[in-house]
């Protein structure tokens, strides 16, 4: 899924930006389903980056924490952050109020976290179908994802050849393929 930046969305609703939060846990929620919680990459930093951030954007800018209530809890020149020292910044909430943003957060976060695992566990399924399709064609289409989400073997990719080496499985461009480019393909062919 992509999301647009902020400045450029004129608004979201609170379900829309916690969808956001879970869509954006997925990767690191399939990467420690099929690799252990020790096999988990630095990948997802990323998207943790920018959860961490949409959910508490939610609690101190946006008004949408019931138990913060609507108001503007963070500074437009330096936001209070998990872990920052209040004592030498000028701060417009006290330490109690830091705490409880603190917490807000991160229910917020272990909320959709959760949300997001629950349903990679009810789709397994469909998980281990996009990785086995991965695996063999290295890029998937629409088309793939489709097929996989209604349950179907995943059809070949438009530009895809099999060349007959098991170890590797590399798209070669058909002539007669449409010229509509794959999902995930280089982003000067978009």
């Amino acid at each position: 899924t992509m999301f647009l930046p902020e400045e450029d969305r004129y608004s979201l609703s609170k379900r829309a930006l916690t969808s956001q939060i879970c869509s954006l846990y997925g990767g690191r929620i399939a990467e420690e389903m099929t690799l252990g919680f020790d096999g988990v990459t630095t990948g997802a930093s990323n998207d943790i980056m920018r959860a961490s951030q949409i959910a508490r954007n939610m609690v101190t800018k946006w008004g949408l924490s019931e138990k913060l209530g609507p108001l503007m809890y963070a500074e437009e020149d330096g936001e209070v952050f998990l872990g920052r020292s209040m004592g030498s910044q000028q701060s417009n909430v006290s330490a109690d109020t830091a705490q409880m943003i603190d917490l807000e957060v991160r229910r917020i976060i272990d909320e959709c976290y959760g949300t997001a695992k629950r349903l990679l566990e009810e789709n397994r399924d469909k998980l281990n179908a996009m990785c086995d399709a991965l695996m063999k064609y290295e890029t998937i289409d629409a088309d793939q994802i489709e097929d996989i989400m209604n349950g179907r073997t995943p059809r070949e990719p438009r530009d895809w050849q099999d060349d007959g080496d098991a170890g590797s499985s590399i798209s070669k461009p058909d002539s007669s393929a449409s010229p509509e480019k794959p999902i995930g393909g280089p982003a000067a062919e978009h």
